[in-house]
C-alpha cells in the first residue's frame, strides 16, 4: 500500500490539479532540483578561518582544491578571503583558472603538477606554480621567455612525504638553476608534513629539522625567498613551530578533524550537510525482498521508504548505513542503487513522501558526521566529502 503524501504536499497537489497539471507532474516539478543536494554554511567556513587564525601571525593560504573538498570552490574561496585568507591553493591548473575567471585576483598557487600546455595561461594570469625538477624549471622558463612575462615559482622540498619534491641534497642546485633564469621569480619554498595528524610528533619534528637545514643552506647562499610555508591543518591546530610565513588551511577550514586518530577540531563547525527527500513510502508484507539481489528480506510487515540518492551521487554501498528521518536514525535496507536507496521507516510512523532525509549533517538532536560515515565506509572524512559527485547540487545558506 503506497502511503499518502504529507498534508502540505496533498494540498499543493490538489491546488495544482485544478489548474490542469497532474499530481505526478507536480511532484516532479517540486523535486526538480531536489533529488539530493548539499547545503554549505558559508558562515561556518568564515567562522572556522577566523577561529583558527585569530592568534596566528602567519598569512593564511586557503586550500580550495577538489572543488573545495566538495563544498564548491568559488563560494568557499571568496568566503575564505573575506575571513582573512590572503592566498588560495589548488591542485590543478584548471582549478586555478576557474578562480581567475570568476574575478578572483588574490594570489593563487597550484600545488601539483602543471602540464606544459597550461603554463603560458597560468603565467599570463599571475598564478604561481610549484616546481621540484630542473627540467620543469627549464620548460617553464622557456615559455616565460617566449611571452616575455615572468613566472612565479615555489620550490617543493621532499622532507619525508616521498610524493613530490626535490630531495634535500639537490635543493641548492635547483634554486641556482631557477635564479639563473631572468624570466623566473623565486617566490617561495615549501614542504608538506606526512604525519602531523599523529600524537607522536617524532616524524614531523624530523621533517621540520630537515626543512630548517634546507632553509639555512639557502640563507647561506643568499637564496632565501620571501615566502616559506609548511604547516597544513593538522600542524596548524597542533601548533607546530616554526610556522614561518604562511599556513595552509584545508580540512580544518571546513570544520572537520584532520585525523581519525585524534580529535583536533572540537571548536570548529562542519559546514556541509547532504540531504534528500523520501520520494515513495509504502507498506510491504513479510517476505518482501528489497533492492537488487534481495539481500534484505522483510521478516514482518514493514514501512519502506525510497530516497533519491545513490552511489552515483557518492553515497556508498554499505550494509551499516543509517540516515536521519523525522529526527530519528533509520537503517538503509537492501543494496544502495546507482540513483536510489531504501530505508526501514518502522520507527517513524508518520513518515510521508516529501519528508527530508539527512545523509550527512544534523536533524533535530541527531547528527551524522563525515567522521562517522568514514568509519562506516572504511575510509577518511576527506574522501567522504570529495566523493560527493558533481551532479549533486550545492546550495549555500
Amino acid at each position: 500500500m503506497i502511503r499518502h503524501y504529507s498534508l502540505a504536499c496533498q494540498r499543493q497537489i490538489g491546488d495544482v490539479e485544478k489548474s490542469g497539471i497532474s499530481g505526478i507532474l507536480f511532484i516532479m516539478m517540486v523535486f526538480d532540483d531536489y533529488s539530493n543536494w548539499v547545503e554549505v554554511d558559508l558562515s561556518a567556513i568564515e567562522s572556522n578561518v577566523r577561529l583558527i587564525t585569530k592568534e596566528k601571525e602567519q598569512k593564511v593560504m586557503a586550500v580550495v582544491k577538489a572543488n573545495a573538498y566538495g563544498h564548491g570552490s568559488l563560494k568557499v574561496a571568496k568566503t575564505a578571503l573575506k575571513a582573512g585568507a590572503e592566498w588560495l591553493a589548488v591542485a590543478r591548473a584548471e582549478e586555478a583558472m576557474e578562480l581567475r575567471e570568476s574575478g578572483i585576483k588574490q594570489p593563487v598557487l597550484v600545488l601539483g603538477f602543471v602540464p606544459l600546455n597550461w603554463v603560458k595561461l597560468l603565467i599570463l594570469s599571475g598564478v604561481s606554480m610549484v616546481a621540484w625538477d630542473i627540467k620543469q624549471i627549464e620548460n617553464i622558463a622557456a615559455i616565460a621567455d617566449d611571452i616575455n612575462v615572468a613566472a612565479k615559482i615555489h620550490i617543493k622540498v621532499d622532507t619525508g612525504m616521498s610524493r613530490i619534491g626535490v630531495q634535500e641534497a639537490d635543493v641548492v642546485k635547483l634554486v641556482r638553476t631557477l635564479e639563473d633564469r631572468s624570466s623566473l621569480i623565486f617566490e617561495g619554498v615549501l614542504t608538506h608534513y606526512a604525519c602531523a595528524d599523529n600524537y607522536n610528533k617524532d616524524k614531523t619534528i624530523d621533517q621540520i629539522n630537515i626543512f630548517e637545514d634546507v632553509l639555512l643552506e639557502l640563507a647561506e647562499n643568499d637564496s632565501l625567498p620571501n615566502i616559506i610555508h609548511a604547516s597544513n591543518s593538522a600542524a596548524t591546530l597542533f601548533g607546530y613551530k616554526p610556522a614561518w610565513d604562511m599556513v595552509r588551511l584545508g580540512i580544518a577550514m571546513y570544520g572537520l578533524d584532520p585525523s581519525d586518530r585524534c580529535s583536533f577540531a572540537k571548536d570548529l563547525e562542519p559546514a556541509l550537510s547532504w540531504k534528500s527527500y523520501l520520494i515513495q513510502v509504502k507498506e510491504v508484507p513479510p517476505g518482501t525482498g528489497v533492492s537488487y539481489g534481495h539481500d534484505y528480506v522483510t521478516k514482518s510487515t514493514q514501512i519502506v521508504g525510497t530516497v533519491s540518492a545513490g552511489y552515483a551521487d557518492g553515497y556508498r554501498r554499505h550494509s551499516n548505513n543509517e540516515v536521519l528521518v523525522g529526527g530519528k536514525r533509520v537503517p538503509v535496507v537492501g543494496r544502495v542503487c546507482m540513483d536510489y536507496f531504501m530505508v526501514n521507516l518502522d520507527s517513524v510512523s508518520n513518515a510521508s513522501v516529501g519528508d527530508e532525509v539527512v545523509m550527512l549533517g544534523r536533524q533535530g538532536s541527531e547528527r551524522i558526521t563525515a567522521e562517522e560515515l568514514a568509519i562506516t565506509w572504511n575510509t577518511i572524512n576527506y574522501e567522504v566529502l570529495c566523493g560527493i559527485s558533481a551532479r549533486v547540487i550545492r546550495k549555500y545558506v
